[in-house]
């Protein structure tokens, strides 16, 4: 059985700590068995998280023995990082072992050297203070969560809850992750990065916003319309449109629905067996070269490789 260690730090958000446990260890294969051994270790027997104290009753020696470590974020992101939990996750790192963060989690791992060279996110409220803390990583504050394969890193709050169902999706196929997701009581796929909740200059938040025309648009998504076809469903001019979409997305329009037709496309590639260049017809490409151009840019692997990632394989029993 697959074991997740999720690590308890002096000051750990017990929200970030709570979420791999929950979503992680109601996960059931088919048969009922079990997804993951879920299991909390610390650097101290007792740890605080905000107003609760943790009596963990396993070591960092328990990581050398997981599949994945999650570390949850902690309410002071700067707080020095104790030089034996350091050592303990570059060593699970050196030995393979699969290395998660939620939230501001990714300071941690920042600081273990882990994400040196590498894209992550992190809450996007410190995403300037991690790439200034830590140059060498390249912090993206814009996305729900980065997984580079070894290294996976999620925003804020309940974007921890969108890896953690993406980690399942990987693990054990798209079958068992939307079972997940119901039990989670969250979408499998959710809309958008974090870049819908920054709070940008200029924005309006009292405003009603762009929500109506997105919530169109998105079902409307597999037709070619232009952006004046949109800004005239918006009741905006094609300029105010392309500004107002940066406020309140900080994507382009075409970027927008670029994205919305991949996802679209992920859940096809999942939960069918059509071929890549009927996909891309029906999520709204104009040619399949260009529908694999932008799903390699947005995915990180060619169409085909998704799908043999991510459509649910036998469980041996």
């Amino acid at each position: 059985m697959h074991t997740v260690l999720v690590l308890a730090l002096p000051g750990t958000i017990a929200f970030d700590l709570a979420t791999p446990i929950e979503v992680l260890g109601r996960v059931r294969l088919p048969g009922g068995r079990a997804g993951y051994r879920v299991l909390v270790c610390g650097s101290e027997p007792v740890v605080d998280a905000g107003p609760l104290r943790l009596a963990v009753d396993r070591g960092l020696d328990a990581l050398a023995h997981a599949d994945t470590v999650i570390v949850p974020g902690r309410y002071d992101p700067a707080a020095p990082v104790p030089g034996g939990v350091r050592d303990a996750l570059r060593a699970a790192a050196a030995a393979g072992t699969r290395i998660a963060s939620i939230c501001v989690g990714a300071f941690t791992l920042a600081a273990a050297g882990l994400l040196d060279g590498r894209r992550a996110t992190t809450h996007w409220a410190a995403a300037e203070r991690l790439q200034a803390t830590f140059p060498a990583v390249r912090v993206d504050p814009e996305v729900l969560y980065v997984d580079t394969g070894q290294f996976v890193t999620s925003a804020g709050a309940t974007a921890g809850v969108d890896m953690c169902l993406h980690l399942v999706r990987r693990d054990h196929g798209a079958a068992v992750a939307a079972d997940a997701s119901r039990q989670a009581v969250a979408p499998l796929h959710r809309d958008g990065g974090q870049a819908q909740f920054i709070v940008r200059p200029g924005a309006d938040p009292a405003g009603v916003g762009l929500g109506p025309v997105l919530e169109w648009w998105e079902s409307h998504a597999d037709k070619r319309l232009t952006l004046a076809d949109v800004a005239a469903r918006a009741g905006l001019s094609v300029r105010t449109l392309n500004r107002r979409f940066h406020e309140e997305t900080g994507r382009t329009p075409m970027q927008w629905v670029t994205a919305v037709r991949i996802r679209r496309a992920q859940e096809l590639l999942e939960r069918t067996d059509h071929g890549v260049d009927r996909i891309a017809h029906l999520v709204g490409f104009a040619s399949p070269a260009h529908f694999r151009v932008q799903f390699k840019r947005l995915s990180g692997v060619s169409p085909q490789a998704y799908r043999r990632t991510f459509v649910a394989a036998p469980v041996p029993s």
